[in-house]
């Protein structure tokens, strides 16, 4: 209360209280004042009116207002435990083991992991007079530029008479980067020789030339793509690749592939994609009479609709088809349901293919083939169903089970009407095969892995061949890789199959023995600069067939430098 409230309160009390007392003062005049006036009441004199006045200054103020003050309510606190979802992906930085085909000489010897230098050059040798050269080369700052040179030489001498190889490989590609796409290109030269020694010296003499079969493969691949989608939303990438395959004086095979995919996304779920492919081939035969010349042409185009969100995927389309003039209809449809984020998946599918049955697909299968007279490509349907199962963030499994129907497939057979060194092409126009595989992984970064990978095959239902020719019946494969210590890495591999049929001469069905072969290695980085390998191939010593006729070697060593710059 300020000093001109107490006044104003102060000056309204001492009014109030004069006006008490003049009110009183008034009324107790009023009762006496009649009687007074009555008892002198003059009859003579005139009568009067008498007027009282009231003055007062009161005035009624209002008092202000008191401004009301709010307090505020502390809030409830918050008790409730957040549920945080954490999606950690597992940590595999090595790629799941790929077993590639097992070859009837020495198995593959470099296995070893890249030591993270761009450039290097790793020279060995070994047993069985083995030199070995493995090189590659980056240039370009990866930004605008790019490009990879590799090149890999092996060859060796076996104890068999012609039991020997060789094996060039030099790889150059690069990529030029522009603002919205890349342009790639690469150059890949292959040059492959080996002999027909699968055949019985005693009774057959032939000279160095008549056994040998020296491949030689050139092959030039373009395309660009788009590294930033478009207005449009469209992803694109075609690509030509231009390959020229020889077997020297024997076959000249020239083919070429177009394939130009491209792709739509629809919201965030549905992705239309479509690629068209031609794929050309001309082939000429010299050692046949007559000789043969023939084109094995096939064209597709493959629509699908493709529906994607984080616990359901689903690919559906059809590719329509032309080998060689025929038409067929092919299916591409398969799924997959994730049960639980990342531990649990059914798949399941019904797809088709065409597999161009060329010399130079053929040859990469068993290099031990003899000269064809014709290209029937295999037609192939698939329907499957499987589960994958991640457990933890090192252990993943896979297992599936399909059948698939063949036709007009490819059995390799010796050439019993001769000596039986090389093969001829036995097709098949109907197989049906129930094939079962599954595979499992251990893989705790780049320290440690750990992989294992087993295939069943049960071919039935052939009507021109009794069985199905050298083909595998089951397979197991593996592999180990660990980093011991900081420059030490430990490497296995175990690979092992069952015995097939093979026919022999007089129209035999035989059975191959089972073979399994064991490898090993080490790798010890010396410095940044410096590292030194062994590996040991087939430890255990077997001489086992995957070709009729066609021993491996034994145990063979190679060991050696590598230089990383």
């Amino acid at each position: 209360m300020n000093r001109q409230q107490r006044y104003s309160i102060t000056r309204y009390s001492t009014m109030k209280y004069r006006t008490r007392c003049m009110l009183s003062f008034l009324l107790l005049a009023a009762c006496f004042f009649p009687a007074g006036l009555y008892a002198q009441k003059d009859t003579t004199a005139k009568k009067k009116t008498t007027t009282i006045d009231i003055t007062s200054s009161y005035k009624p103020v209002l008092r202000n207002a008191v401004k009301i003050n709010f307090s505020a309510t502390h809030l409830a606190a918050d008790t409730t435990v957040p549920a945080l979802t954490y999606t950690i992906p597992a940590q595999n930085l090595f790629y799941a083991y790929q077993p590639v085909p097992l070859r009837p000489l020495a198995l593959e010897l470099d296995t070893n992991l890249n030591l993270g230098i761009r450039n290097y050059v790793k020279v060995g040798y070994g047993n069985f007079s083995t030199p070995y050269v493995d090189a590659g080369f980056s240039f370009g700052d990866g930004k605008k530029f790019l490009a990879n040179v590799y090149a890999n030489y092996i060859s060796s001498k076996g104890k068999l008479l012609y039991q020997d190889y060789s094996r060039l490989h030099v790889k150059a590609a690069g990529s030029y980067f522009l603002p919205k796409n890349e342009v790639y290109a690469s150059v890949d030269i292959r040059m492959h020789e080996n002999f027909l020694y699968g055949y019985d010296t005693a009774l057959y003499k032939y000279t160095r030339k008549d056994v040998r079969q020296q491949f030689q493969d050139f092959a030039v691949k373009a395309g660009i793509r788009n590294t930033i989608t478009g207005e449009y939303g469209i992803n694109y990438n075609p690509s030509l690749l231009v390959s020229n395959f020889t077997n020297v004086n024997k076959l000249v095979e020239t083919s070429a592939l177009l394939s130009v995919p491209v792709e739509k996304q629809f919201g965030e779920v549905f992705t239309f994609k479509v690629e068209g492919r031609a794929d050309i081939t001309a082939y000429s035969t010299k050692d046949v009479f007559p000789n043969v010349k023939l084109n094995n042409n096939v064209f597709s185009v493959a629509p699908a609709l493709l529906f994607s969100t984080p616990r359901l995927s689903i690919h559906g389309g059809l590719v329509p088809t032309w080998n060689n003039g025929k038409f067929v209809w092919l299916p591409n449809v398969y799924a997959e349901a994730q049960i639980a984020d990342n531990v649990f998946a059914f798949q399941a599918g019904w797809i088709g293919r065409i597999t161009k049955n060329t010399y130079r697909n053929l040859s990469a299968i068993n290099p031990y083939l003899k000269t064809v007279t014709a290209q029937l490509n295999t037609k192939e349907v698939e329907y499957y169903g499987g589960i994958k199962a991640t457990l933890g963030k090192h252990f993943n499994f896979n297992a599936k089970a399909g059948l698939v129907t063949y036709t007009n497939l490819p059995f390799f057979i010796n050439d019993t009407a001769t000596d039986g060194k090389a093969f001829v092409i036995s097709n098949e126009t109907g197989v049906r095969n129930l094939r079962v595989h599954g595979d499992v992984s251990y893989i705790q970064q780049d320290k440690f892995s750990v992989t294992a990978g087993l295939t069943f095959n049960g071919y039935t239902g052939m009507k021109r061949n009794a069985k199905a020719w050298n083909t595998i019946p089951m397979e197991f494969t593996s592999a180990l890789r660990w980093w011991a210590f900081k420059q030490v890495l430990l490497k296995a591999d175990f690979y092992a199959f069952g015995g097939g049929h093979y026919l022999d001469k007089g129209n035999v069905s035989r059975v191959f023995a089972p073979g399994s072969d064991f490898s090993a290695g080490i790798e010890f980085r010396i410095s940044r600069m410096f590292a030194a390998w062994l590996d040991v191939n087939n430890i255990f010593n077997t001489k086992y067939q995957r070709w009729h006729n066609y021993e491996v070697y034994g145990l063979n060593l190679l060991g050696g430098v590598r230089v990383s710059f």
